[in-house]
């Protein structure tokens, strides 16, 4: 990026946008999907975009148990994640900070899984103005609460503001939001998010 960012803010999502964690996770998804809900196909794509509690409430309420299960599992699973950039994520963000654009990171991971990504990237809570989590929202992706609440955060017009995004929950959320949408074809193909997202890129 050498000329002067066109937005009044900048919002990412975390997963598949700034960290390269989405086929990992797809990976678990797939494999608990399997496991616990062999009655629904493609389960990973199913969920992508939702919180666990939300993942919970709709595919798993009246079961506890397994609910204990898959949380242990995932907090194993996320003990031992990857969290590489993606490609030129980093620049991007430190370019956006010498330009003094308010930054949020809007994701549907938990303080939890936060903690481990801290651990591996602590120059993230630096970079961005904001980070909300799981916690801040009440609707999840597709609901466009997560970007209005960003914006809002960050003293912003929405309208104003873009959002970097991978998954397409994700992009509806973002274009539900009134923001201008970038989609990343890190996780889908440039053709499959091309009709959710106002461009594509394939990473920064």
């Amino acid at each position: 990026m050498t000329q002067k960012f066109p937005y009044q803010a900048a919002l990412f999502d975390l997963d598949g946008v700034i960290l390269d964690t989405e086929s990992q996770y797809t990976k678990f998804w797939g494999e608990t999907g399997r496991k616990y809900r062999p009655d629904v196909d493609h389960f990973e794509n199913r969920i992508k975009g939702q919180t666990l509690v939300q993942i919970y409430d709709q595919w798993f309420a009246d079961d506890k148990h397994t609910q204990k299960l898959i949380t242990k599992s995932l907090k194993r699973f996320e003990t031992n994640m990857r969290f590489n950039y993606i490609k030129g994520a980093l620049p991007y963000l430190v370019e956006l900070n010498l330009q003094n654009i308010p930054t949020a990171i809007v994701t549907s991971s938990n303080l939890e899984k936060m903690a481990h990504v801290y651990r591996a990237h602590p120059e993230l809570e630096r970079l961005f103005t904001r980070i909300l989590t799981s916690e801040d929202f009440v609707a999840s992706k597709p609901d466009p609460d997560c970007y209005l609440k960003a914006a809002e955060a960050l003293g912003a017009d929405i309208n104003k503001c873009v959002v970097f995004e991978d998954s397409i929950n994700g992009l509806l959320a973002g274009r539900a939001s009134g923001a201008h949408v970038i989609g990343l074809a890190t996780t889908n193909t440039a053709e499959a998010i091309a009709p959710y997202c106002d461009e594509t890129w394939p990473h920064f």
